[in-house]
């Protein structure tokens, strides 16, 4: 119940971003302002703990058109088979390098760029492996909608060192990986199944995203 009530609260808060940004008159702009208004107190319902500067954030920080947000994760694999994960500060769990895309690079220019900042290595994009949609995959409920990209990359140089918003960094191995607490809001035990599944499979088909 809670995932499908921050989806429909995440959908609100799009029909009030939309609807200022197109609407022209007076009266109209007043009831997206009231909805947008509405839509907090109903985030607050369901999230009491959510910090004032967070909820304006989520509520004011877009504008225009309302479209979902883009996270974007780094799959690399050693020679032994084993998957990269860095540690969270923020939470102390694990996940693959990554973040929100930002303007101006490419998705396999970001998965690049997170890689070096939170692992320590030089690697290149090779492959898009899946986008999903967070809502409709076993993610923890979430006020912001989320596509994430997994994109595979091929190890360049370096050595592995954590990174200012990371405080360890492995290969972990398919079965070590069972063992992790995993930072679920970015990766589920569901996507490391399918990326080792992918990295294993025979067939990879090409789908570059530069």
């Amino acid at each position: 119940m809670e995932k499908e009530l921050a989806v429909l609260i995440a959908k609100l808060q799009g029909i009030a971003q939309t609807g200022k940004t197109y609407a022209k008159d007076p009266y109209d702009l007043e009831r997206y302002d009231e909805l947008k208004q509405i839509t907090g107190q109903l985030a607050k319902l369901l999230y009491p703990t959510i910090p004032d500067d967070r909820l304006t954030v989520y509520l004011s920080a877009d504008d225009g058109y309302a479209t979902p947000k883009v996270d974007i994760r780094a799959v690399i694999f050693d020679q032994q088979d084993r998957l990269l994960l860095v540690q969270e500060k923020s939470d102390a769990r694990w996940a693959l390098p990554g973040g929100w895309a930002d303007i101006g690079y490419s998705p396999m220019e970001i998965a690049e760029k997170e890689t070096f900042e939170e692992a320590g290595i030089q690697v290149t994009g090779d492959r898009l492996i899946a986008v999903r949609d967070k809502a409709k995959h076993d993610y923890p409920p979430a006020l912001i909608y989320t596509y994430k990209l997994f994109i595979s990359c091929l190890f360049v140089e370096g050595e592995l060192t954590s990174g200012l918003e990371t405080s360890d960094v492995r290969f972990f191995s398919k079965t070590d990986v069972q063992k992790l607490a995993l930072s679920e809001e970015r990766n589920t035990y569901a996507d490391i199944e399918m990326l080792f599944e992918d990295h294993f499979s025979p067939h990879k088909e090409r789908i570059n995203c530069d």
